[in-house]
């Protein structure tokens, strides 16, 4: 599987995201892309800045799945529920390299975790304030479920959606970059 392939594939498997398809945000097809798309390319580029809690970190056995990412979600939620410490506030960015987290309070970066590593992110049916992104560890190599708590249910639709497009421009970007090849 080429790079193409693994961004394509997790794009695909981002828009599936059950709260993107009830929406209906239209990013299936590149025409039906919503008008503000234009103007969300720049920022973008950037990257687009959310302030989350981060809830915690379960391994899974797939890459991807609504299925797979509701039970890992679950299993997140009920530890950081037992856990009686308070919740690091992250900034996370999307960018179409990937994301980056840094803590809100001391602007420590936590993590860049590249597009190429992320296979899936959902915004939960049950828990909707619940932000999570799928990634394989640079590390050790094991798929790690990611969980951000956000304020408003509209903020972890973003979020999702956010990571789309940043698939969708990285998939442009390297389509471009290899056309003259």
């Amino acid at each position: 599987g080429s790079a193409m392939e693994a961004l394509r594939a997790a794009g695909r498997a981002v828009l599936r995201s059950p709260n993107l398809a009830r929406h209906g945000l239209g990013l299936r097809r590149r025409r039906k892309l919503p008008e503000s798309w234009a103007d969300m390319q720049e920022p973008l580029l950037e990257g687009m800045c959310f302030t989350l809690k981060y809830l915690g970190m379960t391994l899974v056995e797939k890459p991807k799945g609504e299925d797979m990412a509701a039970a890992a979600i679950r299993r997140i939620v009920a530890m950081a529920r037992v856990g009686a410490r308070k919740f690091q506030k992250v900034i996370l960015t999307v960018s179409p390299r990937g994301i980056s987290l840094q803590d809100a309070d001391t602007k420590e970066i936590v993590e860049n975790i590249s597009i190429y590593r992320i296979s899936y992110c959902t915004t939960d049916k049950l828990q909707n304030k619940v932000f999570a992104y799928v990634a394989q560890s640079q590390e050790s190599g094991a798929l790690e479920c990611h969980a951000f708590l956000s304020p408003k249910k509209k903020v972890a639709q973003a979020v999702t959606l956010t990571v789309a497009q940043a698939f969708q421009m990285a998939l442009d970007l390297w389509e471009a970059t290899h056309a003259g090849r």
